[in-house]
């Protein structure tokens, strides 16, 4: 196996980088893309440097580790992005914080409803009588916790 490695030299880094770009697609996550950009780098620096099969490897495992890092980056980058364009997305009782609704039933127990656009909220307080204005003081999950304004 050595010896067809040292055979095909630099061919064998190109041949496995195309291969292993090839499989992301049928297999998405963008692990083998760096992993294949790692074994393309290295079959150029082959090329153009005469290198023993030991080195190539030092060098493949070197791009491989350095892309991990740079994987990460670009993959947290979109995150941030979407982060600051709309902060609450997936988090919809977090922006509900601090807004004051009228109570659609009584807080009687700790626990009453307010209605909130079209959906009718649980939520939880001090006793208060219906039609009073409330502000939703926390948000727990699904459990709005209000006070009275």
């Amino acid at each position: 196996m050595i010896d067809l490695f040292v055979s095909l030299g630099a061919w064998t880094w190109l041949i496995g980088g195309f291969v292993l770009m090839a499989l992301e697609l049928l297999a998405p996550g963008m692990f083998l893309f760096w992993l294949g950009l790692a074994a393309l780098l290295t079959g150029l620096s082959a090329f153009v440097l005469t290198l023993s099969w030991q080195l190539q490897l030092l060098i493949f495992a070197l791009f491989s580790i350095a892309a991990v890092p740079l994987w990460r980056r670009m993959a947290r980058g979109g995150d941030t992005e979407s982060r600051t364009t709309n902060p609450y997305l997936n988090r919809r009782t977090e922006a509900l914080v601090g807004r004051e609704f009228t109570l659609e039933k009584p807080i009687e127990g700790g626990a009453g409803t307010v209605r909130i656009d079209d959906t009718v909220w649980r939520v939880f307080g001090p006793d208060t009588p219906a039609g009073s204005r409330v502000r939703i003081v926390a948000a727990d999950g699904a459990q709005l916790t209000v006070a009275p304004v």
